[in-house]
């Protein structure tokens, strides 16, 4: 007869690259939340304007950060660093959204009369490539596309398909189970799908 011997190995933690910042600041060292707002910024501000549009987005951002740099002392950093700010930007974008919603009518027609002058410019400037008007127009097509879903559902597709964060952390940022997820970007996707093929864009 053999003992089975079994020997249990953990899988080995992913070390926060963030961590030794976040422990410099709250040991009063400004230098590092400095890196920290230049490490996550640009991903902070892209989450943002998919979510509540190039209104205001300055304000958003900084309003992140002031926020993280408050709440630092509640940190748990047994997470992860960037985990923890996307749901402080998410909250951001909710309290934004809400604002929005009151006065949604308005700023669709300002929103449009903006974009009728941008492209008038642009196609006023020697050189513009048709490449660049297309883009220009799909990502006009793509924000309309994100008004028109539910909260819930923008969410999960801006983290998930356009800030490219995988499933469980958007579970952690949003506070919800991964199965809610899945079935938030599924019904996402398919909302999207069909607006877009709607207004002439072959998928």
């Amino acid at each position: 007869m053999f003992k089975t011997v079994t020997t249990d190995i953990e899988e080995p933690r992913l070390i926060d690259p963030d961590l030794h910042l976040v422990q410099a600041c709250l040991q009063g060292d400004s230098h590092g939340f400095k890196q920290l707002y230049h490490r996550h910024q640009n991903k902070v501000r892209s989450t943002l304007y998919q979510l509540c549009g190039s209104d205001g987005l300055d304000d958003l951002v900084q309003d992140v950060f002031l926020r993280a740099w408050k709440g630092l002392a509640k940190f748990r950093q047994t997470a992860q660093f960037s985990t923890w700010l996307y749901r402080i930007a998410f909250n951001v974008a909710s309290d934004r959204r809400k604002v929005l919603a009151k006065m949604r009518s308005r700023n669709v027609q300002v929103e449009d009369e903006q974009l009728a002058n941008l492209s008038d410019d642009a196609i006023a400037r020697e050189g513009y490539s048709q490449e660049g008007l297309t883009k220009i127009h799909y990502q006009d097509l793509m924000q309309r596309g994100l008004a028109k879903l539910s909260e819930d559902h923008r969410a999960v597709l801006v983290l998930h398909d356009l800030e490219e964060i995988p499933q469980k952390d958007i579970a952690e940022i949003l506070s919800i189970p991964v199965g809610t997820v899945k079935s938030r970007l599924f019904h996402a996707r398919s909302a999207i799908k069909k607006f877009l093929e709607a207004q002439g864009v072959e998928l």
